[in-house]
């Protein structure tokens, strides 16, 4: 594999969400220009969000999303879900794939939470591995994303943007970097968001997500379930412009409003990044 391909650019997106299938179908959005899916939404053999995912990508371009691969743990890879993961890819042909740098449970057993990794070079090897060995079994490079972070680890060897980036040169992958994440993370360790973007190579970065938090004073819950707030958008608008064009879509997985109120915040996303998208 190699990184010498040119950066994919789809536009601005939205997750796919259940209480909106009806209304994409009806409207078909034209300031929509791509949906990511929850790949384990879709692993299954037939159903309703089968029939709807099938719909949908008859007008917009697709990519995934998933949150059970445990990249990071010391299990054997699960086949039986890189299988069915694979069967998914070959049946909506999305522009790419993708999953969290973290664990997310110990033998076998799906904790259902993005657990973070120490920040060393013994994991680096380790999870480089098996992001590689995914990436052959798949036949197609993936994108690792960032957490949002709440606890770090005596261990930790190395900022995480610099444990980020080794992982995705080693094994020849890419990013998708959640904007969002790096807030969160910025404030719950008191560290400057700026130097993580320093710390990134644009040429890896395929993707960003934007979200919102919960904020009780002393720690941020990244919980997806409010609008992006004000110093969420001003380090996006730096992002974009050391990063340039990055396809960018919307999160949102509790309280989730009417159609049009999230397609506003993604109407607010293109006006923030095109002025530096096209001097790019």
């Amino acid at each position: 594999m190699t990184q010498d391909k040119q950066k994919p650019f789809l536009g601005f997106g939205l997750g796919l969400r259940a209480e909106h299938y009806a209304e994409i179908l009806d409207r078909k959005p034209d300031n929509v220009d791509w949906f990511e899916v929850l790949s384990e939404n879709y692993m299954i053999d037939g159903g309703k969000p089968l029939y709807y995912l099938d719909a949908i990508r008859q007008d917009y371009p697709m990519v995934m999303h998933g949150v059970s691969m445990s990249l990071g743990s010391t299990d054997e890879l699960d086949f039986d879900y890189l299988a069915r993961l694979k069967a998914l890819i070959e049946r909506i042909e999305p522009h790419w794939f993708s999953d969290h740098l973290c664990w997310t449970g110990v033998d076998h057993k799906n904790m259902h939470d993005l657990l973070p990794l120490p920040y060393t070079e013994e994991v680096i090897r380790h999870v480089a591995d098996r992001v590689a060995r995914v990436q052959d079994y798949v036949g197609r490079q993936m994108l690792i994303e960032n957490l949002s972070s709440y606890v770090s680890y005596r261990e930790d060897a190395m900022p995480e943007w610099e444990f980020l980036s080794a992982i995705a040169e080693r094994a020849d992958c890419y990013l998708l970097l959640d904007v969002n994440n790096i807030y969160v993370s910025s404030y719950n360790h008191r560290y400057d968001p700026l130097d993580y973007l320093d710390g990134i190579d644009p040429a890896r970065v395929w993707q960003h997500h934007l979200a919102g938090h919960t904020n009780d004073g002393n720690l941020i819950i990244d919980t997806h379930d409010q609008d992006v707030i004000d110093p969420v958008w001003a380090l996006y608008e730096e992002t974009a412009r050391r990063l340039g064009p990055v396809s960018t879509m919307i999160e949102r997985d509790g309280n989730i409003p009417d159609l049009d109120s999230v397609l506003a915040e993604l109407d607010h996303a293109r006006r923030i990044a095109m002025p530096y998208y096209r001097a790019a």
